[in-house]
């Protein structure tokens, strides 16, 4: 099992995706991560079926560090529910040493 993850999210545009990759990383709650976009998405809300465009955030982080910065993604994101959502990060050990030491 990995003590890494990796953390998505997604926002309205490249500001704010940027606005909270750069606040994330500053609060050492990630140790780096990128903006993708624009992205074409279909999603489900509040009963009905939607298309919009977005911009993915992915940022690098610990498990240990993962509640906070998933707080945090909530508390400065744009939406109301916002997806937060991980997977295990795997990768070279010194890899995986740079992002312990740079959330601690």
């Amino acid at each position: 099992m990995t003590d890494h993850v990796q953390v998505s999210t997604a926002a309205p545009t490249r500001e704010a995706a940027v606005e909270l990759l750069n606040s994330a990383v500053k609060a050492r709650l990630a140790a780096g991560g990128q903006v993708t976009g624009p992205a074409v998405t279909a999603f489900w809300h509040l009963g009905e079926f939607g298309n919009g465009e977005e911009w993915a955030v992915t940022l690098k982080t610990t498990k240990d560090r993962y509640p906070e910065l998933e707080a945090h993604l909530i508390e400065a994101h744009p939406w109301d529910n916002p997806e937060v959502s991980f997977t295990p990060l795997g990768g070279s050990a010194a890899y995986l040493d740079w992002v312990t030491r740079a959330t601690s």
